[in-house]
């Protein structure tokens, strides 16, 4: 069974930095994708980034140019490194994984989601 553990985030101050981090462990055969997502009070949640196993990238427009996202392959985790930091960041952040298990040799593709992690970002 595969699981999903994210780290990081809490409280910091408006133009601050934080990493989260989101590990994923099990028997995966390929690693498709890794981001996060985020959702604040009443508002739907929203993409953040995602990096695929081609390492294309996908920012969402709001925070490209303060939040970088990577991976370590060998250790099957992304790090999401958020910079100028904003009160407008302020929300609930989801570690998203695509993978591909193997199931008596059939590929199974699953989407999974971790815990959320809270980030706010306040004076």
């Amino acid at each position: 069974q595969v699981q999903l553990v994210e780290s990081g985030g809490g409280l910091v101050q408006p133009g601050g930095s934080l990493r989260l981090s989101c590990a994923a462990s099990g028997d995966i055969f390929n690693l498709n994708s890794m981001g996060w997502y985020r959702q604040a009070p009443g508002k739907q949640r929203e993409l953040v980034a995602l990096i695929f196993s081609d390492d294309n990238i996908n920012y969402a427009d709001t925070v490209k140019g303060r939040f970088t996202i990577s991976r370590d392959n060998a250790k099957n985790t992304a790090y999401l490194q958020m910079s100028r930091l904003e009160p407008e960041d302020t929300a609930v952040y989801y570690c998203n994984a695509v993978i591909t298990t193997l199931d008596n040799g059939n590929r199974r593709v699953s989407d999974l989601w971790g815990q959320g992690t809270q980030v706010t970002v306040a004076s």
